[in-house]
């Protein structure tokens, strides 16, 4: 089939289809061949290389924000560009694409590697793939359930993923993340088998968290906190969110009920964590990854270009 046809009719073909813009029907009766045969015509014209595609380079990540981001706030970052128009989930997917191949580098053999739960970690954990093999790896569940339906971006199941693609072996926290009161949390936390992963996730090389805020995170989303609790996190000043624990403008936990509740990695604990990577996108959370910033909480950022922008302008806000 491929000698049917001469160079000079596929290159009139394609010369028709991709810069005259007929439709393919339309050539069918111009050349006297059906609507199929035009397809097969075109897909032939490329086979013998007479249509050839060509795409200008693409630079997913813009260079300039991280540069600017690690200058001022003096941490490392990962800025992905994103052009104008998508809607969050398809921001995500695109940050997850351009940033996986990236944050997979910085999984080592041995390392234990804490995991959070949120959107935009999920997308990213879906298109990690190591490029070297991976021993001794182990995966943590770095929060408790939020609850009883964990859904593919929780905390448990992103771990499970990224277990298997490392090869490693997962440790879960079967627990919920918020307790209703501090006893019934500090009876749970002496648990053997809760305290086994506390321990591990103490001893963390590297953990992926999310970025919250009081009017945008999976527990307001899940309706995992009640009136009484964020009036008393607002009373305290809340400004962000980490493994469920609500911190202030300077990157303190928050004083507040909710505090003693919580099943997660302990803030103190994330901060001798050697690799805290935030893994966000949307230009919502300014302020609160200043915050952590400015509370030794993360170590790099995986952002997308508004995101990044929205960072930096925080910090030129007047202060309240």
């Amino acid at each position: 089939m491929d000698n049917v046809h001469t160079d000079d009719q596929l290159i009139l073909t394609a010369r028709l289809y991709f810069l005259e813009g007929l439709g393919q029907a339309q050539i069918g009766k111009l050349v006297n061949v059906s609507q199929s045969k035009i397809s097969r015509m075109l897909a032939l014209a490329r086979q013998r290389g007479l249509v050839r595609v060509t795409v200008p380079d693409y630079e997913p990540r813009d260079h300039g924000l991280e540069h600017r981001i690690r200058e001022i706030l003096g941490i490392a970052s990962v800025v992905i560009r994103t052009a104008g128009g998508f809607g969050d989930g398809d921001l995500r997917q695109m940050l997850g694409y351009f940033a996986a191949p990236i944050v997979s580098g910085w999984i080592r053999s041995g390392n234990r590697v804490a995991v959070a739960g949120g959107r935009t970690i999920q997308a990213v954990v879906e298109q990690m793939k190591p490029a070297h093999r991976l021993e001794n790896v182990t995966v943590l569940q770095a929060m408790g359930n939020i609850d009883s339906r964990p859904g593919p971006y929780d905390a448990v199941e992103i771990g499970r993923r990224l277990a298997h693609l490392t090869g490693g072996t997962f440790q879960t926290l079967n627990t919920p993340a918020i307790l209703p009161d501090p006893e019934t949390c500090s009876r749970l936390l002496a648990l053997d088998q809760v305290r086994a992963v506390m321990a591990a996730l103490a001893r963390a090389e590297v953990a992926f968290v999310g970025v919250g805020t009081l009017a945008n995170s999976v527990f307001m989303e899940r309706k995992a906190l009640t009136v009484r609790d964020l009036e008393a996190l607002r009373a305290a000043g809340a400004v962000g969110e980490i493994l469920g624990r609500f911190y202030d403008a300077e990157g303190r936990e928050c004083a507040s009920p909710l505090r003693d509740r919580v099943v997660s990695l302990g803030l103190d604990e994330l901060r001798s964590v050697a690799n805290v990577v935030a893994v966000v996108s949307g230009a919502d959370r300014g302020p609160a990854i200043r915050a952590a910033v400015r509370g030794g909480l993360l170590k790099t950022l995986v952002i997308d270009q508004a995101g990044a922008e929205a960072v930096l302008a925080a910090g030129r806000e007047p202060a309240e």
